[in-house]
């Protein structure tokens, strides 16, 4: 009867000392290893003063618009454009976040807990130039808030299915919800960045489409000099010349794996329904080093989100025209993790 007692006492304890050890709260600290692929994510990036405006942003909104010179109909949508600063912050929220489960292993069952890595992260982002076309007077000014985004990042430590390891769930005040999955990798030196067309589906994809005169604008007269809607990854690319990387952390994800998803408020699915999120983070160590001889770090991504709205027209199949909503930037680690001391 002892025996028993004793036994029924450790099995009450050991689950808890387990998750004790592993479940720790303790003031961040720079590239701390536990954090997985999201260790050097803890703090504050930006766009530094010395290179500001490397965030551009495309977007597709509906709107009733007078014929452009050209067009032998009126439009039924405008494209608009971004120029931004950006603020990024992360926190380290736990390294042990637990999701209860057992196993069902021959004879008895056993507990099986999942143990997952979670950043809180802050976007805010500040615009500092906007055009659009056909002109609406609705593209905003200078200084303008255009974005607050809270959200989490996740890195499973174990259950991983799938290979899919990392996580991120975003808010949006637009009333939108976010649940994109993924895979973290690393690699030696600098990773190219893959083109992303920002041109609609379902639409003839020839720019001497007359439907397509707002992509065939800026294509023709580059926003702010630079910045191309039709391929909006190009300006990634051009970041990276003559940067040296010593080693990329690969962050993908996506709404569409198994089991993500975007949920909207009526009005968003009624008007512009977004939903896909894909994003790809790119974290670069870089060859030069920081004032304590540690590597630079910059930060650089692109996201993709499909917006539905109206009937395709290039007849290969029924539904809706999928419109590319393509947001890119390259940030700077400008600011490590604040430690509290008692």
């Amino acid at each position: 009867m002892g025996d028993m007692v004793k036994d029924f006492k450790t099995m009450r304890t050991e689950p808890a000392k387990l998750e004790n050890k592993k479940r720790r709260l303790e003031p961040p600290k720079t590239n701390d290893q536990e954090l997985g692929p999201l260790k050097l994510l803890p703090g504050k990036w930006a766009n530094l003063p010395s290179l500001p405006g490397r965030g551009w942003n495309m977007i597709a909104l509906p709107f009733v618009a007078p014929s452009p010179q050209g067009v032998p109909f009126p439009l039924n949508y405008r494209l608009m454009l971004h120029q931004y600063n950006e603020e990024l912050e992360f926190i380290l929220v736990d390294k042990a976040v637990p999701n209860r489960g057992i196993r069902l292993a021959p004879g008895t069952p056993a507990n099986a807990d999942q143990f997952l890595v979670a950043l809180d992260y802050q976007q805010r982002i500040r615009q500092i130039a906007g055009d659009d076309f056909p002109k609406s007077g609705l593209a905003g000014s200078p200084g303008d808030v255009i974005h607050h985004e809270p959200g989490l990042w996740l890195h499973m430590i174990n259950g991983v299915t799938e290979g899919l390891n990392i996580g991120r769930l975003a808010t949006i005040p637009h009333g939108d919800s976010v649940l994109a999955l993924g895979r973290s990798s690393e690699h030696s030196g600098a990773q190219s960045i893959p083109d992303v067309s920002g041109l609609p589906i379902g639409v003839d994809q020839d720019l001497n489409n007359p439907y397509l005169a707002p992509y065939k604008h800026f294509n023709d007269n580059l926003f702010q000099g630079l910045f191309n809607p039709v391929s909006p990854n190009d300006l990634l690319e051009a970041a990276n010349q003559g940067v040296e990387v010593e080693k990329t952390t690969v962050l993908d994800v996506d709404s569409t794996l198994p089991t993500g998803g975007v949920v909207n408020i009526p009005f968003v699915v009624r008007q512009a329904n977004a939903t896909v999120v894909k994003s790809t983070f790119w974290i670069q160590e870089l060859r030069e080093k920081d004032k304590y001889g540690k590597p630079k770090l910059r930060l650089q991504y692109t996201q993709l989100v499909m917006l539905d709205f109206f009937p395709r027209v290039d007849n290969l199949r029924p539904g809706l025209i999928q419109w590319p909503h393509v947001s890119i930037n390259t940030l700077e680690k400008v600011a490590e993790p604040e430690t509290k001391t008692k």
